[in-house]
């Protein structure tokens, strides 16, 4: 999807993020724990900025691998890694790559869990997660802002996959969802 200018795509962000915090508050199956939705007000997010998204090309491997990212139970979630995109930031070059899951092998995105210097502090300790959705042109968008916490940061209920640590970027990535304070809701 393209956006004509900053504006609308913040206003678009800033939207679902709207409809995100209305289906955590209202739906069944929310991550929420049901006896903590009466006090749930909202995610807590970075403000919107163009600078964490990027446009690059997904340089695929020839036969994808297939690689077992330990979870947060300690189990072990299997993907093929399909390939990897560089974005550069804050003056370095940086590569993330992007992995199918082997469970959910009808998904048509591309997922990355990604750790960064905010990790703990501001935004959830194990991991945040990116999706990424298929492109036949092979430019992908790859965009911080709509970065996601996991269900297991709300509820023990949940087990994630864990970023691997060549996706523990250096740098701070102040976009996306911060962390869930559940004192705060």
């Amino acid at each position: 999807m393209e956006y004509t200018h900053d504006v609308e795509y913040a206003s678009m962000l800033e939207q679902y993020r709207r409809e995100k915090d209305k289906y955590f508050a209202e739906a069944p199956d929310s991550p929420i724990p049901p006896d903590q939705r009466h006090r749930f007000t909202g995610l807590r997010y970075f403000p919107v900025d163009p600078k964490y998204r990027f446009f690059a090309r997904l340089i695929e491997h020839d036969e994808p691998q297939k690689v077992s990212m330990v979870t947060s139970r300690g189990t072990v979630d299997e993907y093929l890694k399909q390939g990897y995109l560089k974005f550069e930031l804050e003056g370095q070059t940086h590569r993330l790559q992007g992995y199918r899951s082997l469970r959910h092998h009808h998904e048509e995105s591309l997922f990355v869990p990604f750790r960064d210097a905010t990790s703990g502090e501001e935004t959830y300790s194990s991991s945040r997660y990116v999706d990424i959705h298929m492109s036949e042109e092979g430019v992908y968008e790859l965009d911080f802002n709509t970065a996601y916490n996991p269900y297991c940061a709300y509820s023990d209920d949940y087990t994630c996959p864990l970023a691997p640590q060549e996706h523990w970027l250096r740098i701070p990535i102040r976009a996306g969802e911060k962390n869930y304070k559940k004192s705060q809701q």
